[in-house]
């Protein structure tokens, strides 16, 4: 049960850490904080990423085998990679209408599909 709690967790971190980095780009593009200073836009992002650790953390400790979790530290790692990569291509569809996926992006989500297999093999 750890295992599936620490890749909902990091699912949910991962959103929110989309956002911090790149829904502040979305809000420039609709006119929201066009006029915003730098620092504000900074510090919008702060927030939305201390909501993001309020996720990655918790998620690594479960997840951690050193605490009792399933997963190695390079495992975790592996894992946080490919999820980010999985919300970031629907945020950047969806939000950015960047036109879907390419040959070579689909290369490059296989390749992470086959860390995922290498990390875990014994």
């Amino acid at each position: 049960m750890n295992a599936l709690y620490t890749i909902l967790l990091l699912i949910v971190s991962n959103i929110f850490m989309t956002f911090a980095w790149y829904g502040h780009l979305k809000l420039q593009q609709t006119g929201s904080i066009t006029n915003w200073p730098l620092y504000g836009v900074v510090l919008f992002s702060w927030i939305i990423a201390l909501v993001e650790y309020s996720f990655q953390v918790p998620a690594n400790r479960i997840g951690f085998i050193g605490n009792g979790g399933s997963f190695t530290l390079m495992q975790l790692k592996v894992i946080q990679e490919v999820i980010t990569l999985i919300v970031f291509i629907v945020f950047s569809t969806v939000a950015f209408n960047t036109g879907g996926l390419h040959w070579n992006h689909l290369a490059a989500c296989i390749c992470l599909i086959l860390a995922v297999y290498f990390v875990f093999m014994k």
